[in-house]
C-alpha cells in the first residue's frame, strides 16, 4: 500500500473521531473535501488495477532463457514472480476496499444526513448575594441550573449554508419567588429569553438563520457574506473569553441579547492588503407592534398599545486583525427604545421604591432613541516569544460611550418622557480590560481576570450577558471578574469557577432606557428617596460549572 493512501487513511479516521474540529460547518467542510479526495483516489486504484495484465513473454529463445533463468533464480529464493503478482494484486484489493470502507464513513457522516447536531449541556452551581443601599441583605446559596443547547448546521454547497440553535434554561425544579414585582413581566422579553433561567421547560429558538458567502463581489476581489434571521448576537467578543467559546459577531461591550435581522460583511484584506481587515452592517428589529391573531384585523398595527417598532442599525470595522494583534471598532443606533411608565398622571416618579400608589409601573412605553459605540484592541500573545506563558496570554482593553436621545413631551400615561433621568441628551462612559492566560496547573487550562467600570449615565443592551446578578457589562460602577477553567476530558468536558463581584456607584444600568429602573440614583439619594430597600449596593456570584460540548 502507497503512503499517499495510508496517509488519506490516516486523515479520514482523525477526521471521523475528531469532534472538536474547530466549528461543525468547519469540521463537515473538511470531511466534505477529505471524502472527494478518498473518491478521486479510489477511481485511480481502480483503473490501476483494470489495467493491469499478465507480463507477455516473449517467443524467442534468448527471451525463453532469460525467463528461465530468472524464474530459477527466484525458486532458489523461495518465491515465485506469480506469487509476488498475487500477493500485489491481494494487497491492493485490500486497500480499495479498505478506501471504499471510509468513503462510506464519510459519506454517512457527510451527504447522508442533511443536519448536523452538535450539544453543548452546562450544569452550574451559583451563589448570589445582594447588600442594598440601606445595608439589608440578599442571598441565595443554592441555585442549580442546567442550560442545553443543540445546534445545527447544514451546507449545502460551498456558497449557501444554515445554522440554528435552540436552547433550554432552567433552574432546578420548579422557582418559587413570582410575587407579581416588576420584574417578571420581563422574565421572557424576546432578548434575553434562552438567558434568563427560567421556571420552565420549554426549548425555544435561539438562533436560526441562512448564511451566504462569495469570494467575489461585482467582479471585484471581495469575499463577502449575507445572512438573515435569528442572528447570533450574545456572547460576543472579548466577554466570550471567560467561556472559551468563539465570539460572536458584537463586541459584548455595546451588545449581548438574541436579535432578529440581517448581517452583510465585507472582507477587505485582498483589496486593501491590510490583514483582516472588514466591514460589517448589521439591523433588525428588537420588537414588533401587532394585533393577536385572532382579533378582527390581524397582526396590525395595535393602535390601543403604546409601543411602537424597535429598530436597531449597527456598524462594524475590524482595520486590523493579523490573529495576534486585533482592533475592532463598533457603532449602533436604536430607535423607540421602552422605558416603564405610571399608569396615571401624577409628580415626577423618583426611582423603585414609590410604586405603592403609583398605578403599575411595569407599562412600557417608547421613551427615544439610544446610541453606543466602543474600540478595543486584543493582542492574542505578549511580545515576540519573550516566554511561552506570554506567547499564550490574551490582553485586551476597551472603550465605549452611549448617548440618549428622549423624545418630547408626554407619554401615553401622562408622564414627562426622559431617559436615565433625564429629559436631556446624557452621554455615558465606560472602559474594560482582561487578561486571559495560561492556568499553570495543566496544559490546556485558563485563568483570568477583568475589569470594568461604568460612569453615571452609562447604558448598554447587554441584558442577556451570562451571569445571574446582571449584566457586569452594564455596571454604573465598577465590577471584577476571575475564572479558572480547566478541560477534564480533552476540550469536550471542562469544569470552571467563576467569580463576579460588582459595586456599584448608582443604580439602573441594568434596567430599561426610561426613568424608572433606569434612573442613575446614587445609594445615598436611593436610601433619602425611601428607595434603599429596592436599589442594589453591592452584588456577587460565585459560580461553578461542568460543561459537555460534542
Amino acid at each position: 500500500m502507497n503512503k499517499p493512501l495510508l496517509g488519506s487513511l490516516v486523515v479520514a479516521t482523525l477526521l471521523l473521531g475528531d469532534a472538536s474540529a474547530a466549528t461543525m460547518y468547519e469540521r463537515f467542510e473538511a470531511m466534505e473535501k477529505e471524502m472527494q479526495r478518498l473518491q478521486n483516489e479510489l477511481a485511480n486504484l481502480k483503473a490501476e488495477q483494470a489495467e493491469a495484465e499478465p507480463v507477455s513473454r516473449g517467443e524467442d529463445e534468448e527471451a525463453d532463457a532469460e525467463e528461465s533463468d530468472e524464474e530459477e533464480g527466484e525458486e532458489k529464493e523461495g518465491y515465485s514472480e506469480d506469487e509476488a503478482d498475487e500477493e500485489e494484486e491481494i494487497d491492493l484489493n485490500e486497500a480499495i476496499e479498505d478506501l471504499q470502507e471510509n468513503v462510506t464513513e464519510l459519506n454517512k457522516a457527510t451527504a447522508g444526513n442533511h443536519l448536523k447536531l452538535g450539544v453543548d449541556f452546562r450544569t452550574s452551581y451559583d451563589s448570589v448575594n445582594y447588600e442594598m443601599a440601606d445595608g439589608t441583605r440578599h442571598e441565595n446559596n443554592d441555585v442549580f441550573t442546567n442550560r442545553l443547547w443543540l445546534n445545527m448546521n447544514w451546507a449545502a454547497n460551498e456558497n449557501i449554508s444554515f445554522t440554528g440553535q435552540l436552547a433550554y434554561n432552567k433552574t432546578y425544579g420548579q422557582r418559587f419567588g413570582f410575587t407579581g414585582g416588576q420584574g417578571v413581566g420581563f422574565e421572557a422579553f424576546d432578548w434575553v429569553v434562552n438567558e434568563n433561567a427560567g421556571a420552565d421547560g420549554t426549548v425555544r429558538v435561539k438562533s436560526a438563520y441562512y448564511f451566504y458567502r462569495n469570494d467575489t463581489l461585482l467582479g471585484a476581489d471581495i469575499p463577502w457574506t449575507f445572512s438573515l434571521g435569528r442572528r447570533p448576537s450574545t456572547n460576543g467578543h472579548l466577554i466570550n473569553l471567560r467561556d472559551n467559546d468563539p465570539a460572536a459577531s458584537p463586541s459584548g461591550h455595546g451588545i449581548n441579547v438574541e436579535f432578529d435581522g440581517l448581517s452583510s460583511k465585507l472582507g477587505l484584506e485582498k483589496l486593501t492588503g491590510v490583514p483582516g481587515m472588514y466591514v460589517k452592517l448589521c439591523a433588525g428589529q428588537g420588537a414588533t407592534n401587532a394585533t393577536e391573531k385572532f382579533s378582527p384585523t390581524p397582526y396590525a398595527t395595535n393602535t390601543s398599545d403604546p409601543l411602537k417598532d424597535i429598530h436597531l442599525g449597527g456598524f462594524i470595522f475590524v482595520p486590523y486583525d493579523n490573529g495576534q494583534f486585533s482592533v475592532g471598532t463598533q457603532i449602533y443606533g436604536a430607535s423607540n427604545v421602552p422605558g416603564q411608565s405610571l399608569d396615571m398622571t401624577g409628580s415626577p416618579f423618583p426611582g423603585p421604591g414609590f410604586n405603592a400608589n403609583f398605578g403599575n409601573p411595569s407599562t412600557l412605553v417608547p421613551v427615544g432613541d439610544f446610541y453606543n459605540g466602543s474600540i478595543y484592541m486584543m493582542t492574542n500573545g505578549i511580545g515576540n516569544e519573550w516566554a511561552d506563558f506570554l506567547d499564550d496570554t490574551t490582553f485586551f482593553v476597551s472603550g465605549a460611550i452611549s448617548r440618549t436621545n428622549p423624545d418630547d413631551g408626554l407619554d401615553t400615561f401622562g408622564q414627562e418622557k426622559s431617559m436615565f433621568g433625564s429629559t436631556e441628551m446624557e452621554t455615558g462612559y465606560s472602559y474594560w480590560v482582561g487578561l486571559n492566560m495560561p492556568s499553570l496547573f495543566s496544559e490546556d487550562g485558563r485563568f483570568g481576570l477583568e475589569f470594568n467600570h461604568g460612569s453615571k449615565h452609562w447604558g448598554t443592551i447587554t441584558y442577556a450577558e451570562d451571569t445571574l446578578i446582571g449584566s457586569k457589562i452594564a455596571a454604573r460602577g465598577n465590577a471584577y471578574e476571575a475564572y479558572f477553567t480547566e478541560p477534564l476530558i480533552d476540550d469536550i468536558f471542562s469544569l470552571q469557577i467563576r467569580y463576579t463581584y460588582i459595586d456599584y456607584d448608582y443604580a439602573g444600568g441594568d434596567g430599561f432606557f426610561g426613568s424608572y429602573t433606569g434612573n442613575p440614583l446614587s445609594m445615598d439619594e436611593a436610601v433619602a428617596f425611601g428607595s434603599g430597600g429596592n436599589i442594589v449596593d453591592k452584588s456577587q456570584d460565585v459560580r461553578v460549572y461542568l460543561r459537555y460540548r460534542y
